[in-house]
């Protein structure tokens, strides 16, 4: 693909690493939040299909992911995650004063793009949730009830249709592959009750897109975030027989057309 750029911004708990795919004149500027255990390098072909489109791209890897710093895939206070999204947006408005900017946030990167819209909404053109982990999700409740968290790490099976995606992620070195730890949980059940008390988004317009076979972030407890989250404008998009990660999946290309359409119906209405 085409050139990218480093930056290492000092983040609430250590260095936070933020890869740039770059647009000389950008229309908009697109923040790529990703999840659990993965790293941003995983969303470079959702990067190529928002360059084409006209968009400067920016994406931090999470305190203790890919290669920033802290502990692996510890984080104890979702806020400071939030908090340092929201200096990724500085440093890419800085770079592009006075465009547009547009928040992707996938499965716990959906939790942390949902937290930032609340606070930071009026700064923002847009946010798309992919599988986003907000409402019902009930992975935190079990786990926490047990004295132990069992050694399951994501079944690389569960992520898409397409096999050539499962073996990639099981190969990647930037990748978590153990199980998940007390801290981190306990930090998703607060931030989960913290978004689903922290009120609709307004005017910001949102897109959500989810597969209907998803079984690591069940479709129905995230509509019931959905419902709590949305403002004036929902536009949602459910994929028969799609799994977790929607971007990666085999019917990726009808996923990227809804995206484009939906940012082009967004950014039609800010023109007119």
């Amino acid at each position: 693909m085409g050139d990218t750029r480093e930056h290492v911004l000092d983040g609430s708990r250590g260095s936070v690493v933020v890869r740039e795919w770059p647009n000389r004149r950008p229309r908009y500027l697109a923040l790529v939040i990703h999840g659990y255990g993965e790293h941003v390098g995983r969303y470079a072909e959702v990067a190529e299909v928002l360059v084409a489109h006209g968009a400067s791209v920016f994406g931090p890897d999470h305190v203790g992911h890919g290669r920033s710093a802290g502990e692996r895939v510890v984080i104890e206070d979702f806020e400071e995650v939030v908090a340092d999204v929201h200096a990724v947006a500085g440093l890419a408005r800085a770079t592009h004063p006075r465009v547009p900017v547009v928040l992707i946030g996938h499965s716990m990167g959906g939790l942390i793009a949902a937290r930032h819209t609340q606070l930071h909404g009026d700064g923002l053109a847009a946010l798309v949730l992919s599988g986003p982990v907000i409402g019902d999700w009930e992975l935190p409740r079990r786990l926490l009830a047990l004295d132990e968290i069992p050694d399951t790490p994501v079944s690389p099976a569960a992520l898409s249709r397409d096999p050539e995606v499962g073996a990639a992620y099981a190969a990647d070195p930037l990748v978590w592959h153990g199980p998940m730890k007390r801290p981190t949980v306990e930090a998703f059940a607060r931030m989960l009750d913290t978004v689903s008390k922290g009120g609709a988004i307004g005017p910001v317009p949102l897109l959500w897109l989810h597969g209907d076979d998803d079984r690591l972030v069940p479709l129905t407890g995230s509509r019931v975030g959905i419902q709590e989250l949305r403002g004036d404008e929902l536009t949602e998009r459910v994929y028969p027989g799609a799994r977790h990660e929607v971007f990666h999946e085999t019917n990726k290309a009808e996923v990227f057309a809804d995206l484009i359409r939906f940012l082009d119906g967004v950014f039609t209405l800010r023109d007119a």
